[in-house]
């Protein structure tokens, strides 16, 4: 155990951690120089294009006589659940900041769930080759973060390969060595699994007691489910079967079970015939905060759907969801995901994975609605919204966010968050130049745009990162949109009843942008509990029906467009509009 050394590399998205993680293959002779490519540990094709990190991924190096064992985690805060999986595995963590960007939000939260998990933090200065790299600057902002000497941190260009060796030793001088009992009964932690086609379910461990051997009987304590570990080994990135994993390591257990409800991330393994009675700390369950309905264009494609996100839920712990149905869309399945970027990634992959065509509808989140007899019910969908004379109150997710931005942009961020009915709780200076700005804000305000409209009042230098604090009782209603006088139920949205009014303005007009006209007038409407407040009208096609007439008396012309006139009414009341997947993104959609 004293050759062991298990670490993982975290940053805020795009500071060039899996640039990092390839570098270290390079030099450690893990993989071979034919055999590389960019992002080697990034798997999917998506995060190759997006060129950020989903997944977390584990790998096994030798350098010199030691085991080291990292672990690859995303940077994007709606994956910070997977970041906060692997540091729990770990006993050290390589902190990357961008030499030209410095601290951002996501290095501070990061950061702040290492210091949590008691690890040792190596600080490391990446880019410092690009001309705009500041080494100073950053450097005093790292010394204030994290109390370290300007000596201890490292300077290097992962792009390069200049420097990374430095890192290498660090992390065995620097990174203690496993603790753990080689003799007491077996217990490994289980921080992230999946689901092969081909055989069953593969679970990502590090073994804190004990050894689990090739063939052993295993058990899960927290799902009280039985299997066989068939094959065990190390991830050097691809599987390599060995005899047995021993205590302090990192591997991969191929087990015999059918689904990864069995074995659920954060539980422990232990074996059948000499079990321990106390299972690891595990992690809490994960949440999710932005829900949306997803519908096949056609109904027979429905089963395919469930089919597909049942699969991928298997290997995303945080994906959760139930049945829909909308008189409009028919049959599909509302889905709970941790974020924007995590909804984009979840779409994306069931479109390309399983070549489904989907319609999506208007994110929101969860509401807790207390009833008159004080029943409380959560609801996450404004359409299963319970009728108002019943309700007593309505109560709304906040969150905690912290806004990392040039202290030149702070007055436009705070003018930004107040927009949103957030509150700014504090300001402090991390150094000279930049800001850090925490407030709580409604969960739902921040959902559609708040990001993108921080990165354009900041020139791109803001950076943002939040968490879940608590529901709280607001005067909310139903915003509700009727097309031709039917109320479509997809539409339906919660809001502030202060918002209603500008809102149903805003999106009467995007719908008018996106449905088509018809041959009738099309009322396009907004309302809420029953009364209008916003109507814009689709006009009619009109086919020229006076163009055979010539001469004559003005009555004949007068009575063919009296009859055309009628005909038009008729088809108001029978006509029926058809509304394009467009329209139930339409909150989504840029001014």
């Amino acid at each position: 155990m004293d050759k062991i050394r298990n670490f993982c590399i975290i940053a805020h998205i795009d500071h060039g951690k899996s640039t990092l993680a390839d570098r270290l293959l390079e030099i450690t002779g893990t993989v071979d120089k034919r055999n590389m490519k960019a992002q080697l540990l990034d798997k999917m094709d998506l995060e190759r294009e997006k060129g950020i990190t989903i997944k977390l991924a584990p790998v096994r190096m030798q350098y010199k006589d030691y085991q080291l064992n990292l672990i690859d985690t995303p940077g994007h805060v709606d994956f910070s659940y997977e970041v906060s999986r692997s540091l729990e595995a770990c006993e050290g963590a390589i902190l990357v900041v961008d030499a030209s960007q410095g601290i951002q939000a996501q290095t501070l939260a990061n950061v702040y769930l290492a210091i949590a998990a008691d690890l040792t933090i190596i600080p490391v200065l990446n880019k410092i080759d690009l001309p705009a790299a500041d080494v100073e600057r950053v450097s005093a902002e790292v010394v204030s973060l994290l109390g370290c000497n300007k000596e201890d941190i490292l300077h290097i260009s992962a792009k390069t390969g200049m420097g990374v060796e430095k890192i290498l030793e660090a992390v065995v001088d620097q990174i203690p060595s496993p603790k753990g009992s080689e003799t007491a009964p077996t217990r490994a932690l289980i921080f992230d699994s999946y689901y092969d086609d081909y055989r069953g379910v593969i679970l990502y461990i590090r073994v804190m007691d004990g050894h689990i051997a090739k063939g052993a009987q295993i058990r899960m304590i927290s799902a009280a489910s039985n299997g066989i570990a068939l094959e065990v080994g190390a991830l050097r990135p691809d599987m390599k079967p060995n005899t047995d994993l021993k205590t302090g390591e990192i591997g991969y257990v191929v087990t015999n079970l059918k689904s990864t409800r069995e074995a659920r991330v954060g539980d422990t393994v232990t074996l059948s015939n000499n079990p321990s009675v106390e299972a690891l700390a595990g992690y809490k369950v994960v949440k999710p905060f932005v829900y949306a309905g997803f519908f096949p264009d056609s109904n027979e494609n429905y089963l395919a759907l469930k089919e597909a996100i049942d699969k991928l839920s298997l290997s995303d712990s945080a994906l959760q969801y139930e049945p829909e149905n909308s008189p409009v869309l028919g049959f599909g399945v509302r889905i709970g995901f941790l974020g924007l970027l995590h909804m984009d990634i979840i779409k994306a992959r069931l479109e390309r994975e399983y070549n489904l065509d989907l319609v999506v509808t208007n994110p929101s989140t969860d509401y807790e609605v207390v009833m008159s007899n004080g029943e409380e019910i959560d609801i996450k969908s404004a359409s299963s919204l319970p009728d108002q004379s019943k309700i007593s109150s309505i109560r709304e997710p906040w969150i905690k966010g912290e806004v990392v931005c040039p202290k030149d942009y702070v007055g436009a961020v705070i003018q930004l968050i107040i927009s949103k009915r957030g509150i700014q709780k504090n300001l402090s200076f991390i150094d000279a130049k930049l800001a850090l700005v925490t407030f709580e804000a409604p969960l739902a305000n921040l959902l559609t745009d708040f990001y993108d409209q921080l990165k354009s009042i900041t020139s791109g230098y803001g950076s943002f990162n939040y968490e879940l604090d608590d529901y709280r009782t607001e005067d909310l209603v139903r915003l509700d949109f009727y097309v031709a006088g039917d109320r479509v139920d997809a539409l339906s949205i919660m809001v502030h009843r202060s918002e209603a009014n500008g809102l149903g303005r805003d999106i009467v007009k995007k719908l008018k942008d996106v449905i088509p006209r018809q041959n009738f007038q099309v009322a396009l409407q907004a309302g809420v509990g029953g009364k209008f407040i916003a109507r814009e009208d689709l006009s009619a096609f009109r086919k020229d029906v006076t163009t055979g007439l010539y001469g004559g008396d003005v009555s004949r012309k007068k009575k063919v467009l009296a009859k055309q006139k009628k005909g038009k009414e008729r088809m108001k009341r029978f006509g029926k509009v058809d509304i394009p997947a467009e329209a139930f993104t339409v909150l989504l959609k840029r001014d």
